[in-house]
């Protein structure tokens, strides 16, 4: 199971994002918390993109991002129980700087969102070409009754991932 869309530049594509992803997932035999662990990391790349990275250039919609997750299972599908992960990403035109874990202060208002990705995902980085910055992340799950899926295509050309 493999999902890629385009969502405006707006904080209202959070919602979207997350209505999205957690439907597939469910759907394709996940469970509640490991969803919702999921979701969490798919809201914090996507608020991160939104707050600090310009949208997609053209020949993308003006004023988007682009959002994907893809559900890979280990195992062949007539095992009742396996091993998979979600990959997650968010695309977007890029900011000045490479997305960084802060150091907040308790007081802070911001500043938690990689560090709660990097504690829920098994890894993530950076994928950056000419004109899109792409942040990923993999969370390792178990899978119950779903189908063997693939990866899904990342926009980003370059692979070096962090």
């Amino acid at each position: 199971m493999s999902r890629a869309v385009l969502l405006p530049h707006a904080p209202s594509s959070v919602t979207s994002a997350r209505q999205y992803l957690c439907a597939d997932l469910r759907a394709s035999g996940v469970g509640r918390a490991e969803v919702d662990d999921v979701a969490l990391v798919i809201s914090e790349l996507l608020s991160n993109a939104l707050r600090h990275a310009a949208p997609l250039p053209p020949p993308y919609p003006p004023d988007s991002v682009r959002v994907s997750w893809s559900l890979v299972r280990e195992a062949p599908e007539e095992e009742p129980e396996a091993e998979g992960w979600v990959e997650v990403s968010v695309c977007d035109g890029g900011a000045e700087t490479l997305p960084r874990i802060a150091r907040p202060s308790i007081s802070a208002l911001g500043g938690r969102g990689l560090g709660i990705v990097q504690r829920l995902a098994a890894k993530w980085g950076t994928e950056v070409d000419e004109s899109t910055t792409t942040v990923w992340a993999v969370i390792d799950i178990p899978v119950l009754g779903a189908a063997p899926g693939e990866r899904a295509p990342f926009v980003s050309s370059q692979s070096s991932r962090v």
